[in-house]
């Protein structure tokens, strides 16, 4: 067994029983395993059936439980296309073989850095960790700007995350991948130190520092760009700053798609990917769910995001956040799970 399937199964124990959500046999269906929730994208699934020309299936769980099915199930899985809500997911399933290579021209779709460097899988929508902060508390020049400022003895009590968020896991992840064990362990005992408030999830540490119990929060960008289209910018004293010079505060992850390698419906599948990459599902991403589009061709006509190009995260190779287990060990030891 490969340590990408290893990581994978371990993960789908933590999170939730497996999980499989289709309506009985695939039969000629496009069958697609999301890891992405059906609220946030069931819009644009509902329209592949006629970007594909034909009956396509949607099974919905987590990124870390389709990801276990499929290395689970191997050659005997109905599943044609894996959409993942992180790219850890998919460079697990990648590593242990799970993924084919996508053609050149979808590739190029998107930036390099949001597409597998073998080519097995590409971003769909990105988005940023961000540092959600109250200005009437906390002035523009005392924002962090890296990991060592947030764990400035000057922000003991200051600073909410969500330890059980898949977002806050994953930003870990990066830190061991690009810092290092021992530079991720000290900063992760840093910041137990520093006392940070626990919250359920980025939603809930978002309302805390609009009702002024929280000064500074560690979320993606886009939980901000919702609440200000719901209740409009008024309601939302909050503002977001991003993390710039390659600081793993800055990560920009992306949800993205691979073709199952053992797919019998191969075209239909590059078909499907090519919809999510096409204007229309990418002005879904970016008004609908406030997320970045991958294709820097398209812009949201709802709200004000930077263009994904002018995004400064740091320089990391996504798939390599499939080491998600060691985080969840490392969290654990720190107290902060």
């Amino acid at each position: 067994m490969t340590r990408a399937r290893v990581v994978v199964l371990a993960v789908s124990l933590l999170v939730a029983p497996l999980v499989a959500c289709g309506d009985g046999e695939a039969g000629d269906a496009l069958v697609i395993y999301s890891g992405r929730n059906e609220e946030l994208v069931g819009g644009v699934l509902d329209q592949l059936e006629t970007a594909v020309g034909g009956k396509v299936e949607v099974r919905y769980g987590s990124s870390a439980e389709m990801a276990a099915q499929l290395l689970e199930e191997g050659d005997r899985t109905e599943a044609d296309l894996f959409f993942s809500q992180d790219a850890g997911a998919l460079g697990a399933v990648a590593e242990a073989g799970g993924l084919g290579e996508l053609p050149a021209d979808v590739l190029d779709l998107v930036p390099a850095g949001y597409r597998a460097d073998d080519g097995r899988w590409v971003a769909t929508s990105a988005r940023a960790r961000v540092v959600a902060y109250d200005p009437r508390v906390v002035a523009e020049a005392d924002l962090p700007q890296s990991l060592d400022d947030v764990v400035d003895p000057k922000w003991q009590g200051r600073v909410g995350f969500a330890p059980t968020n898949a977002s806050w896991q994953t930003f870990v992840t990066s830190v061991r991948v690009l810092k290092g064990e021992d530079y991720a362990r000290d900063w992760l005992t840093k910041f137990a130190a520093n006392e940070p408030q626990r919250f359920e999830n980025n939603v809930a540490i978002l309302k805390a520092i609009n009702d002024g119990q929280l000064a500074a929060g560690l979320i993606n960008h886009y939980y901000w760009y919702a609440a200000v289209a719901e209740n409009g910018a008024d309601a939302v004293p909050a503002k977001l700053h991003y993390v710039s010079g390659g600081d793993p505060l800055g990560l920009v992850n992306v949800a993205g798609v691979g073709i199952v390698a053992r797919t019998d419906q191969q075209d239909a599948a590059t078909k499907a990917v090519r919809f999510l990459l096409s204007d229309q599902a990418q002005r879904y991403f970016a008004d609908e769910t406030a997320e970045y589009p991958a294709n820097p061709a398209v812009t949201s006509s709802k709200h004000d995001l930077p263009p994904l190009t002018e995004l400064h995260g740091p320089d990391i190779d996504l798939s390599r956040l499939s080491s998600l287990q060691d985080t969840l060990t490392m969290l654990q030891e720190a107290g902060l799970s």
